[in-house]
């Protein structure tokens, strides 16, 4: 029995993921955790896709080790250091240069909600304009600014305060498929009785993790941006879960041919679970003045050196084209089990390795999600009611251990499916 008794005693009710995943973790390889107890588990959680390239990836472990060996410089708030040099070189080099962009790089603090304030403001001080518009279902952060562009309610009243300055709009296919939500933007933009104060800008997810993986189409993002151009509103795409790969390029919004004003990164840009984050910003945005924008951990070189080793895995097209094949097994597999259970109206939708099973139930969600643990599988549910089982392993899990998560699966909606039927019959017949 696993012992939570110091965690119940000591740490916050705000707790949230240990209620769903109930063991003490001692260590972690690859695709795998394992508990105290000897339980071993396949994460298709991967840290809130924080982990794309595994827990303790050796190659990153390894300059890591190194570094710290060498008394290599830790903190150096916003100082130069060698470590961060490498950093910008190297970024430069394997992903603005290939794709041809030109970006200044900000280190607005360790976290993805600090990129997203940091972006937060400098749209604002670069247009002198207040309003931000965010989409429905959207999650930007927890702190005020990106929370005022966070659609859940319940996360919104954690805030204690109004949260202003923000205007929520649909998101695609919102209203549904026969609605063009970029036109009810346009009219917004260009009626100015329409009660919509100019934007600043426009932040977006190209795929909404928290929200309920919710996919934009390329279409409609390529819309997006040329209707921004068109009203000299910035374009703002948070690429903090969905990007670094996740979809299967680099950035998310890359299939779609556009280039953000600003693009929020953070979770797996340090590759090894090390907190980092960073905006890039295109070159006329950096009107910041020195220290306008500042925090204490924005130099966190251990971060830097692990990232630098991350960035390997984007030399080529090897470990996208992986995601691409591994993504397409998940898919085939997901619609199987929703094609298996038509009286359940599931539901598949997603973007390389970040994948949703819906269901009409957010209690099923859950209970499956319950029964996966108890099998050993690890997955997260998300949505606004967390209706939607959600898919997120680290890029490089093995083929084997991604059909084993995915037997996992269909073995857990199957039982929980029987069991829901089995109380409908009993409550038919009491």
């Amino acid at each position: 029995m696993t012992d939570l008794k110091t965690f119940d005693r000591l740490e916050s009710e705000v707790r949230g993921y240990i209620r769903s995943f109930p063991t003490v973790f001692e260590s972690a390889e690859g695709h795998t955790l394992i508990a105290e107890d000897g339980t071993r588990y396949i994460d298709f959680f991967a840290g809130a896709g924080v982990l794309n390239y595994g827990h303790n990836n050796p190659r990153l472990k390894q300059k890591l080790l190194d570094y710290v060996e060498a008394d290599g410089v830790v903190h150096t708030l916003d100082m130069a250091s060698v470590a961060k040099r490498r950093f910008l070189e190297r970024f430069e080099e394997v992903i603005l240069r290939p794709r041809g962009f030109d970006y200044k790089i900000q280190f607005p603090g360790p976290t993805g909600t600090n990129a997203v304030e940091a972006a937060l403001k400098l749209a604002r001080k670069a247009t002198g304009r207040q309003n931000v518009v965010a989409f429905t279902d959207a999650f930007h952060g927890m702190t005020l600014g990106s929370l005022a562009a966070t659609g859940n309610a319940a996360k919104r009243a954690g805030a204690g305060v109004p949260l202003a300055n923000t205007t929520s709009l649909p998101f695609d296919g919102y209203l549904g498929d026969d609605v063009d939500t970029i036109a009810v933007l346009a009219r917004n933009l260009e009626d100015t009785s329409s009660g919509l104060d100019k934007p600043a800008a426009v932040i977006v997810e190209t795929v909404q993790a928290e929200g309920g993986v919710n996919v934009a189409r390329f279409e409609w993002l390529r819309r997006l941006a040329a209707l921004l151009a068109e009203h000299e509103v910035l374009l703002i795409v948070d690429d903090i879960q969905v990007g670094c790969g996740r979809t299967g390029p680099f950035f998310s919004f890359e299939p779609a041919g556009i280039q953000p004003d600003i693009v929020c990164l953070s979770k797996s840009l340090s590759g090894y679970g090390l907190p980092f984050a960073i905006d890039l910003i295109k070159p006329h945005l950096d009107v910041w003045n020195p220290g306008e924008h500042n925090g204490t951990f924005r130099g966190h070189n251990p971060a830097f050196v692990t990232a630098v080793e991350a960035l390997s895995y984007w030399q080529d097209d090897t470990l996208k084209k992986e995601v691409e094949a591994k993504a397409e097994t998940a898919l085939e597999r997901l619609e199987s089990i929703a094609a298996s259970h038509p009286e359940a109206g599931l539901e598949v939708r997603g973007r390389g390795l970040i994948q949703g099973l819906v269901f009409g139930d957010p209690a099923l969600t859950a209970r499956v999600s319950e029964v996966c643990f108890e099998n050993g599988l690890i997955i997260e549910t998300a949505g606004p009611k967390g209706e939607v089982l959600k898919l997120l392993p680290p890029l490089t899990i093995t083929e084997e251990a991604l059909t084993e998560g995915l037997d996992i699966i269909e073995s857990a909606v199957a039982t929980v499916l029987a069991g829901e039927r089995q109380e409908t019959l009993e409550k038919e017949l009491a």
